[in-house]
This record gives structure tokens, C-alpha cells and sequence, in this order.
């Protein structure tokens, strides 16, 4: 499977699918990256493993339509069957989207539906929770509310400010999200409207739903 991977950061979740797949833990290759940030440290990534990478900024073009065209036009010159949206920074538009339809995902640092959008950490915190975590869920034309694929569960440690339950919950997102692409490479996600199963999968133990296999 080809995989394509969006990013506007520093791509540590990149980092943890390069890795993985460089073990041997997922059958795919990264045949593209994309970033709208020339300055992410996502490209210093890119260039270190010798994948190939391009960067698209949304200024240069007139409008957001032409912008996502540039990026399906990259998407398909490489022959990409998934899309991975690792710290990409902006909504994509439902012409987008039906063109990977359930081929789109995304990884979000909070246990969706709540804390949708930007600072999720920072809502998780402010709002007095006792668990957060994070969602690899397929991207639908909705913000952070498409179908979910897996979940980890952080608990929230009294006292810690954002910053530390940021970090915490990022080492999980090095796992799910790794875990989830290695599931559609397998051809073990199936999709059914806001319903996503996973064939033989394990349940049944937290903070994981479903068990991770090996990450």
C-alpha cells in the first residue's frame, strides 16, 4: 500500500510510521509527503530517510480549491492508496475528501467527540476531565467528528498543565496511529456509517480499544 502523509510540524507522528515500517511492522511504503510549511522539521525527516517529499503553501495559491487540487495532483502522480494527516493544520473541503472516501485519516490528541478542534490538551485541562487521550478516526467533511477508528485512554494527572499531558499523550499517538495504518494495510477496516470495525481484532482491555498489536 502507498501511503501519503500530510504534515505542517515537527512530524514525530511521521517519525513513528517511518520507523515502523523501516522494522518491518507495516507493509507500506510513504511514496509521498506533503507539507504547507516549507520550515516543518517533517522535511528534515523526509530528507534523512530518503523519502520524497513536497512542500504546497496554501499563499500561493489563489484560492483553497486550486490548493487541494495541487495536493490530489501530487497524491496521485504517486500512486497513493491512503492518506494520513499527521499534525496537518487545515480542514480539508469535502471535494477533497470524496476522492479518498474512507481512505482519509487523522490522528486528534483528545478521546473524540470531545475536545474537538485546536488546543485539545488545553480544553482537556481547563474543563477538569480525569481521562483524556487521543483518536485515530477517517475524515469526513465534519471537524474531528468522522468515524473513529482507535482510541487510547491518558489519565490525567492532578496538577500538570497542558504541556505535560500534551507529551504524555503523544507517546500513545506514536502507537495508535501506527497501529491504525498497519490495520488498513492488512485490509481489516471496515466502514459503516459512523461504525468502524476492525477484523479479529482484540477487546477488551484499557486503556486501549482496541488492543494494540505490537505498537
Amino acid at each position: 500500500m502507498n501511503i501519503g502523509v500530510l504534515v505542517s510540524g515537527r512530524g514525530s507522528n511521521l517519525q513513528a510510521l517511518i520507523d515502523n515500517i523501516e522494522k518491518g511492522n507495516i507493509e507500506a511504503n510513504i511514496s509521498v509527503v506533503i507539507s504547507d510549511n516549507p520550515k516543518a522539521k517533517a522535511i528534515e525527516r523526509c530528507m534523512k530517510h530518503n523519502i520524497k517529499h513536497r512542500v504546497v503553501e496554501r499563499k500561493n495559491f489563489k484560492n483553497k480549491l486550486d490548493f487541494e487540487k495541487e495536493i490530489l495532483k501530487i497524491l496521485k502522480e504517486n500512486g497513493v492508496d491512503l492518506v494520513v494527516l499527521a499534525g496537518f493544520m487545515k480542514i480539508l473541503s469535502g471535494s477533497f475528501i470524496s476522492n479518498y472516501r474512507n481512505r482519509i485519516i487523522n490522528i486528534h490528541p483528545s478521546l473524540l467527540p470531545a475536545f474537538k478542534g485546536l488546543e485539545a490538551q488545553k480544553q482537556a485541562v481547563d474543563y477538569g476531565v480525569k481521562f483524556a487521550g487521543c483518536t485515530v478516526h477517517i475524515v469526513d467533511e465534519s471537524v474531528d467528528g468522522g468515524p473513529i477508528i482507535i482510541q487510547a485512554v491518558v489519565p490525567v494527572v492532578q496538577g500538570e498543565d497542558e504541556g505535560k499531558l500534551s507529551e504524555r499523550i503523544l507517546s500513545y499517538e506514536h502507537r495508535i496511529l501506527p497501529q491504525a495504518v498497519k490495520w488498513f494495510t492488512e485490509g481489516r477496516i471496515k466502514v459503516e456509517g459512523r461504525k468502524v470495525t476492525v477484523k479479529n481484532a482484540r477487546y477488551g482491555t484499557i486503556p486501549f480499544n482496541p488492543d494494540l498489536e505490537g505498537f
